[in-house]
């Protein structure tokens, strides 16, 4: 079976129409409602009591509401040149798994606490379940999947030297995953391109199809194996090169082209009260926390160094 791209055939999930589902906040109420497409009210959000809104007037809340968060930990060549300097990493995917207490919502606080050093923004594309998913090959995969979000994967690098193995602090803490703001199906995925933002400033950028080592389905049937995938569940796709460290006060998005595009802002929070009682690993500035928060600066395009450069110096 080929695995490689372009596939042959175009997925349901990938051809149109365009349907983009948001779960907002009215009136302190949570609501599902669709992007309307095309017509005089192209761009608001319909919600499904009939109900019109402006979509940008709105707050959101995740679109998801999984029973679990899988991520893969490398899928983009970018990402592997830069950080294991040969375009596939490994045989086959590895993966590590996220609380779903990490979800946060479009435009919402993610938190970095003081005794944390280096925060760093993954901006990743998730795999939304559709419905129980299991024992399955990877072209029918595709039949499981509900949609796909934009997403940042952040990471408080300074717990990889205890967490490495399980990265549950790392990509675990609370508000550590936006994802929005909407669930969107009816658009070819490797067509599109990934881009996250540092106020404003393009710091990371792949075309999914040309970057991609395993697709979604390859990825569902390899997890499905031996895990039971439900409706809801969400799987975190990879990030291309260049994750950095930011500061509070950065605003962090990531968009994909065609899908949407979800952001934060980094807020400073104390470090927690068990921290100065000795609770715990403490956090870390190692050789080995430094050389996945920094990166490797000589594998990835001038143009993103620079402009993290100008968001840091601010703008």
């Amino acid at each position: 079976m080929n695995f490689e791209f372009p596939l042959s055939e175009l997925p349901a999930v990938m051809r149109g129409p365009r349907i983009e589902r948001r779960r907002a906040l009215v009136g302190g109420s949570a609501f599902w409602g669709t992007i309307v497409e095309s017509g005089p009210d192209a761009g608001r959000l319909r919600l499904d009591d009939g109900r019109l809104f402006d979509a940008a007037s709105l707050s959101y809340l995740p679109p998801v509401e999984p029973s679990k968060i899988v991520a893969v930990h490398i899928s983009y060549s970018s990402r592997s040149i830069e950080t294991r300097n040969k375009p596939r990493p490994t045989e086959t995917p590895t993966y590590f798994m996220k609380p779903t207490t990490a979800l946060n919502g479009h435009g919402g606080q993610i938190l970095k606490p003081a005794d944390c050093k280096y925060l760093n923004y993954e901006g990743e594309y998730a795999v939304v379940i559709g419905r129980t998913c299991r024992n399955v090959t990877p072209d029918e995969a595709w039949d499981y999947i509900d949609g796909f979000c934009p997403a940042l994967d952040m990471g408080l690098q300074d717990f990889r030297d205890t967490d490495q193995g399980s990265m549950l602090r790392v990509k675990g803490a609370d508000t550590l995953l936006p994802i929005g703001p909407g669930l969107v199906r009816g658009v070819n995925l490797f067509e599109q391109t990934l881009r996250t933002y540092v106020d404003g400033l393009v710091v990371q950028e792949a075309h999914i199809g040309d970057e991609t080592i395993w697709g979604p389905h390859y990825v569902i049937a390899d997890l499905a194996r031996h895990i039971t995938l439900l409706a809801g569940d969400v799987i975190l796709m990879g990030t291309p090169c260049h994750s950095r460290s930011v500061d509070p006060g950065h605003v962090v998005e990531c968009e994909i082209t065609g899908i949407g595009r979800v952001g934060g802002t980094v807020v400073a929070i104390d470090a927690p009260r068990a921290a100065a009682l000795g609770v715990g690993h403490a956090p870390t500035d190692s050789p080995e926390v430094r050389r996945v928060a920094l990166g490797f600066d000589e594998r990835v395009p001038e143009r993103f160094k620079e402009n993290l450069r100008q968001a840091r110096k601010g703008g």
